[in-house]
């Protein structure tokens, strides 16, 4: 797996927001944050290139799940000195359940993870428009390759950052940037319900799918060929399951061929 430059990366990335939203005419940033890693490096890059002054963080929670997290990115906005009043947090439970209600009261984890998800988006583009702002995002390439997102939830956003660095680079990067060591060495998780783990999810670890990743994607390698390098086949066709599962994700929507 490539090490970044930390460094360069950071300052190319603080130069990419700024050069995003004086192109864009906004000054204002909107970002939804979870206690996370991904969110807290997004939030801070923002941070540097716009001014805390700038930044309007929200806590998206939902109920009591996942109440650590909404700790930690209480923590995390103060260590970033945003202004306490541009920092809100807004409970998507009575959204959810309204909606699981409505639809389907016995749907599974995975459906109801999405509404999350689509809910958290529907809450952030709101407060955007009000403002206005960008809606600046939180997604790694990592997870883009594994289609690991609600399509128009969490990979809904103006701008991505972290788009082009795979999580273990987003790891160098965070370490750069300095951030809590209580953000770093948490499981990654994106707090969907209770005890869920990305990595608990996925059967393997970011380290180990990231290096597949970079071999097919990076250096163009069939799965065949990356098999005969020695990595676990029983992991790796886990993986493979993955990247296939949510491959659809960039192809949709289909629209018809113009003459």
């Amino acid at each position: 797996m490539k090490s970044i430059d930390p460094e360069k990366t950071a300052h190319q990335l603080i130069a990419f927001i700024n050069d995003v939203f004086r192109k864009e005419g906004y000054t204002n940033a909107v970002i939804g944050v979870s206690g996370g890693i991904d969110s807290a490096i997004s939030c801070t890059l923002a941070v540097r290139a716009l001014g805390a002054t700038h930044i309007y963080p929200v806590l998206l929670p939902y109920g009591k799940l996942n109440n650590q997290g909404t700790r930690d990115a209480q923590m995390m906005m103060k260590w970033l000195k945003i202004p306490e009043e541009h920092v809100r947090t807004v409970d998507i439970q009575p959204m959810v359940d309204a909606a699981v209600k409505t639809i389907d009261s016995a749907m599974d984890e995975g459906r109801r993870g999405n509404i999350m998800a689509r809910m958290r988006m529907v809450v952030l583009y709101d407060l955007a428009k009000a403002m206005p702002a960008l809606v600046v995002g939180t997604e790694n390439k990592t997870e883009h390759l594994l289609g690991y997102y609600t399509k128009f939830g969490d990979e809904a956003s103006d701008v991505e950052p972290l788009r082009q660095l795979y999580k273990t680079q987003v790891y160098e990067l965070a370490r750069y940037l300095d951030i809590p060591k209580k953000i770093l060495a948490k499981p990654p998780t994106a707090g969907l319900w209770e005890g869920q783990t990305d990595e608990g999810e996925f059967g393997f670890t970011y380290r180990e799918v990231d290096e597949v990743l970079f071999l097919h994607f990076e250096k163009q390698l069939s799965k065949e060929a990356i098999f005969q390098k020695g990595y676990k086949k029983k992991t790796t066709k886990r993986m493979w399951w993955w990247i296939e599962k949510g491959s659809f994700k960039d192809r949709v929507p289909f629209t018809p061929r113009g003459n």
